[in-house]
């Protein structure tokens, strides 16, 4: 098909404005690493017209060619142009079919060609790609220059994945090709699509209309479910089956299969809003919008089955892949349990339990899917009750199902969280956009052990490789789930290629800058906030305060200066605390050798700053679910703020502070829809019973010590924004202080959003 990548004119190549020795230095940055690369002398000038030659009548062939042509063409200015026959004289790019198998390639440049030899479609296209990511220019508008190398290179895995989902928020088509535009540059060639699930359905099934006329749409939670009127806000969408083939052959042109999830026999909330006698018990009237995990599952009436299968066979018409992903995670058995109907069934099918139910479920429909000559993947769950025969096991809750089902002879692929689950923070920063709170860094993902050591070498051979997830939940825009993406996706695509005694992070680390740089070249916008520095600050003490830099990934070297100018790659190094005078400017930037990474943090060195945090560098009581929100309303300007909390016990804790003389605190917080379906737990979670009926802040110092005020909600009830609530704190000493809410109910959700504590002493002075 023909190739949509765009010109993008706010984002330079990274080689196109480096000078000619930091040019050199990144002149072999090929992530994923390759297998074998041995430079050579001289280099290779492309230039507009040039040509790259194909067998004549190669349609593979021609594909990885038009992909080269359009991508340097957008990204470096310079298009070459195809021809087919035997080269005629020097320069150019030959593609040629005498090489390795499979998605192996070699690549030959020198001063007079490149060539890349591969025997299949997969290998022409992978040998393409690391040639683009050869090419550097000088200078923008100048030939492409390509430093002579030799390559043999191979993966590491067959899967090598990402999971999307679509369901929680949905993504438009630009922004998935876009993400499979990074994904294919990495050579990642596995996309999963979670279509179906609890909050929405998004694939067109033309004999279940209603799937999407109703399943498709929900009012937001709080009060982003409501326009300024008073309208209820219906969000939504879904993709018809000629958008989802024209996503499927986007990414087939890039060596990409798409994996669509169906979910069943649990996740099914949406489905049987939309068709009630799907259901176990009767079903609410709308598409509900909690996150977590619902009850509602399907029961198992023929019924059901016959339209599980007419909406898979709409499916597999659509999706050529081999794989049909049907969920199978997290099914809570209680409506079974409950239904006499279901336990009538159980009984007639000798079944012992539910766990046997979902596997005779799962068995049925694998049985469907093989007759079409496909194969099911399913979450590890699918091991509970008895695998289904042919099943394919992808494994979340750690590596325990997929070490199991590796023992079982059935293949598998890694997916665990946290440290695969991309909508978990990259860093501690506050400026981190919403997801989930614990962490999944660039170099957590590089350092996963993909090679679990309960299993021998002949199991081994069961892991096909590795994915991504990236739950939507709390990431509600286009440009938040590229970020989200990117860059981890780099280090779980270097992962899952390189051989494993290639790898290492320092060599990832070098090459960074310019991995970063394609990045840019095709559109992602991907997450600089790791790279950048955070200051924590010390308590002031006379007119000194000390404060510590850190970006937390062990990236490159901080730079950082003292006088307001801005920090370079000749700056001072930051190497351990630094002693600064009040009213100094703190400037500080990350540089990986001569190159930036991330933008210059700069704080004015004040009392104010020293003792102002954020809930994320407070300290939570407790570690239950930790998650990163998202307010629900927003200030005059349109934007909202995050929450650092543990929703099981919002409660935080400023450490060590001196209350010697007494202070002011300035407590910043704002209201959240509590949104969360925790699965079988039905009972309420545990409140703070308040003394007025708005609710209250309550101050202690320590979290079982004295109560240092007790705050009416009163206002902060009325504004679904943010709210300043000012607290004189009488003379304590040096202690924790502890911030906490006393409501009646867990609807809404009280959230501290920052402190400021200003002692009594400098307020006075004030």
């Amino acid at each position: 098909m023909p190739f949509t990548l765009r010109p993008i004119a706010a984002a330079v190549a990274l080689a196109a404005v480096l000078p000619a020795p930091a040019l050199a230095a990144q002149a072999f940055a090929v992530t994923p690493a390759p297998a074998k690369i041995a430079p050579a002398k001289g280099a290779l000038a492309l230039r507009a017209g040039d040509a790259v030659w194909i067998a004549p009548g190669d349609a593979e062939a021609r594909g990885a060619a038009q992909w080269l042509v359009d991508t340097l063409a957008a990204t470096r200015g310079v298009r070459l142009a195809i021809k087919e026959g035997a080269p005629t004289g020097a320069g150019g790019v030959v593609l040629s079919r005498d090489g390795p198998e499979g998605e192996a390639y070699a690549l030959d440049v020198s001063s007079q060609r490149a060539q890349i030899r591969a025997k299949d479609k997969a290998g022409l296209f992978y040998g393409a790609v690391s040639l683009w990511q050869l090419a550097g220019q000088d200078k923008a508008g100048a030939p492409v220059r390509v430093q002579a190398v030799s390559i043999e290179d191979a993966p590491r895995f067959s899967w090598r994945g990402l999971m999307l989902d679509s369901t929680r928020h949905y993504q438009s088509l630009p922004t998935i090709k876009r993400i499979i535009d990074g994904m294919a540059s990495l050579k990642l060639n596995t996309l999963h699509w979670h279509l179906t699930d609890d909050q929405g359905w998004r694939l067109e099934i033309k004999k279940y209309p209603n799937l999407t006329d109703h399943g498709a749409w929900r009012r937001p939670a709080g009060a982003a479910g409501y326009k300024a009127s008073g309208e209820e806000v219906r969000y939504g969408g879904f993709y018809t089956q000629d958008q989802a083939r024209e996503i499927v052959a986007y990414a087939a042109a890039r060596n990409i299969v798409v994996v669509p999830e169906i979910e069943m026999p649990g996740h099914a909330q949406a489905a049987i809003s939309s068709y009630p006698q799907l259901g176990t018990r009767p079903a609410a009237e709308r598409v509900m919008a909690d996150w977590g995990v619902y009850p509602d599952i399907f029961n198992v009436d023929d019924a059901t089955f016959a339209f599980l299968e007419d909406v898979l066979d709409e499916v597999m018409a659509i999706f050529p892949s081999e794989y049909i992903h049907v969920g199978g995670d997290e099914a809570l058995k209680a409506q079974w349990e409950a239904s006499p109907k279901i336990q009538a069934r159980m009984k007639e099918l000798g079944l012992a339990d539910e766990h046997a139910l979902q596997s005779y479920f799962i068995q049925r429909i694998e049985k469907h899917l093989n007759a079409k000559g496909r194969r099911l993947v399913g979450w590890d769950e699918i091991l509970e009750g008895g695998l289904a025969p042919n099943a394919t096991v992808m494994s979340w809750r750690g590596l325990e199902g997929a070490v199991a089902a590796a023992k079982q002879g059935h293949d598998t692929v890694l997916a665990p969280g946290p440290v695969l689950y991309f909508d978990h923070r990259q860093s501690t920063s506050p400026d981190e956009p919403p997801g989930r709170g614990k962490l999944s860094t660039l170099k957590s993902v590089y350092a996963f052990n993909a090679e679990p050591s309960e299993l021998t070498p002949e199991q081994h051979k069961h892991v096909l490789g590795m994915q991504a997830t990236m739950f939507s939940e709390h990431i509600r825009t286009d440009e938040r789930a590229v970020t989200m993406l990117f860059p981890r996706l780099a280090a779980l695509a270097e992962n899952a290629w390189t051989p494993r005694d290639k790898q290492g992070w320092a060599g990832f680390e070098d090459r960074l800058p310019a991995t970063l740089g394609r990045l840019s070249d095709l559109g992602l916008a991907y997450d600089a906030v790791p790279f950048e520095p955070q200051a924590a600050f010390d308590w002031p003490k006379g007119g000194e305060i000390g404060a510590s830099l850190d970006t937390g990934l062990q990236v490159g070297e901080v730079r950082y200066t003292t006088d307001g100018s801005e920090p370079t790659a000749a700056s001072p190094r930051y190497a351990g605390p630094l002693k600064l005078s009040a009213g100094a400017q703190l400037k500080a930037r990350t540089f990986q050798g001569k190159h930036p990474l991330g933008r210059v943090r700069a704080w004015n060195v004040t009392a104010d700053t020293a003792l102002t945090r954020r809930s994320h560098q407070l300290t939570r009581c407790t570690e239950g679910l930790i998650l990163n929100l998202e307010d629900d309303g927003a200030n005059e300007k349109g934007e909202r703020a995050t929450f650092l909390l543990d929703i099981l016990n919002p409660c935080w804790i400023w450490k060590d502070a001196d209350l010697s003389a007494g202070a002011k605190l300035t407590v910043t917080v704002g209201q959240l829809p509590y949104n969360f379906q925790l699965g079988n737990k039905l009972e309420p979670l545990p409140v703070r019973p308040p003394s007025r009926p708005e609710g209250e802040l309550e101050v202690r110092f320590g979290c079982k010590g004295p109560r240092l005020a007790t705050v009416p909600l009163t206002q902060a009830a009325k504004n679904s924004a943010l709210t300043e609530i000012v607290i004189d704190a009488p003379p304590r000493g040096k202690g924790d202080i502890c911030f906490t809410f006393a409501s009646k109910a867990i609807e809404p959700m009280w959230a501290v959003h920052s402190v400021r504590i200003t002692p009594w002493v400098v307020a006075k002075a004030d």
